[in-house]
């Protein structure tokens, strides 16, 4: 199994300790993704916890994160503003718009992205598949896809 980080060089978060890694996984660099940019495997389901060391780790790599938009179906609390180093990130929930598995990071300067976000409780081998597919640049498939794929390939049809 490959390990679940930032893909390029790893931003040391402020809010995540040294021995809890990010886990996150993002397409290629100079590679046009494919529907999503990548997946992000958050440790648990507290948002204002977990979003800003993955806003700090992504500021580098995609612009001034200003914006997040989640489907608040898998978050018990979406906070309207979460802190990240030098900023604060609004935050704005859109259950019908946005897929229920999915998670959109916007930057004014540089444009928008798509991750998958994978449920904490998921397993390790299930979240390295799950991460792999959502970071292929010729994926086509949508957030809750891949989710169904995935609990299709748990719980086989049959049985």
């Amino acid at each position: 199994m490959t390990q679940p980080l930032v893909t390029g060089p790893a931003v040391p978060s402020q809010q995540a300790p040294a021995s809890q890694p990010l886990r996150v996984r993002l397409a290629p660099v100079g590679v046009k993704p494919g529907r999503l940019d990548g997946a992000w495997w958050p440790r648990s389901r507290d948002l204002a916890a977990e979003l800003p060391s993955l806003v700090d780790a992504l500021d580098p790599r995609w612009g001034r994160i200003t914006h997040v938009s989640v489907n608040s179906a898998l978050w018990p609390v979406v906070p309207r503003k979460v802190p990240a180093t030098g900023h604060v990130v609004r935050v704005g929930w859109f259950n019908p718009e946005l897929d229920r598995h999915g998670l959109l990071l916007l930057s004014y300067t540089v444009g928008r992205w798509d991750l998958l976000v994978i449920p904490p409780e998921a397993g390790p081998a299930a979240a390295d598949r799950l991460m792999t597919a959502a970071a292929d640049p010729h994926g086509i498939l949508t957030a809750s896809a891949l989710m169904a794929a995935e609990a299709a390939l748990v719980r086989p049809t049959g049985m």
